[in-house]
């Protein structure tokens, strides 16, 4: 049975999992890439098609990659929010693209939730962005419908990734804990109390100083 798996969401010990003030300049707001430097030097990273610049391998981060890698296996399509297509008043922008240059490292149909209709973007490399005004479940319907019996990536940002968790919807989670200290932001967690006792829970926290913690629903 196909599932709907949330990977390298990536949270600061204060639970947030961005920062404050995203901009075109600053995709995770004040935060900068701080979230997300133990997955640079994986070589899942490396891999990824699009514009972003190519770091050397460490040895280092071998069990990151495992950790990293698990986001790409098996996924038919992607289910992402309106903030991880774009910064702020990227409705407005006719041209508006995505982050991720001509080629996104999707490589499968993927929903964007948003208000704001849009005619569907055909990328290079297999992915079509579709705009999608929708609830979690019936968002989650039709990207299982479009992943011809894989798996659906639940893709973040945190306020779409605990609305999915929120209605029950996630079977695999993938949180990355990072040992920093953001102090403002946007949490992961708010209002979710008492979830773990939905899933079993596990951890490994690797040289690179962060902890994986994977939930699977029981």
């Amino acid at each position: 049975m196909p599932l709907a798996r949330a990977h390298n969401i990536a949270v600061s010990l204060d639970g947030f999992a961005t920062g404050a003030g995203q901009s075109l300049d600053t995709p995770f707001g004040h935060a900068g890439m701080r979230l997300m430097e133990w997955f640079f030097p994986t070589a899942t990273f490396q891999g990824l098609s699009g514009d972003r610049e190519r770091q050397t391998v460490e040895e280092a981060a071998d069990p990151d990659d495992w950790f990293a890698a698990q986001s790409f296996e098996g996924i038919g399509a992607e289910i992402m929010g309106a903030n991880k297509f774009g910064p702020p008043g990227w409705q407005e922008d006719p041209d508006w693209r995505g982050w991720w240059g001509e080629e996104p490292p999707f490589h499968t149909p993927t929903f964007v939730l948003t208000h704001t209709p849009k005619a569907p973007l055909v990328m290079e490399g297999g992915t079509t962005f579709h705009f999608l005004s929708a609830t979690p479940e019936v968002a989650l319907e039709t990207a299982l419908e479009a992943a011809g019996g894989r798996d659906v990536r639940i893709g973040g940002g945190p306020t779409m990734v605990r609305e999915f968790l929120a209605a029950g919807l996630v079977d695999h989670l993938h949180v990355v804990q990072v040992p920093i200290l953001l102090g403002r932001g946007v949490r992961l967690w708010d209002g979710l109390e008492g979830l773990e006792r939905m899933y079993s829970v596990e951890s490994v926290t690797t040289p690179s100083g962060v902890t994986h913690l994977t939930f699977t629903k029981r």
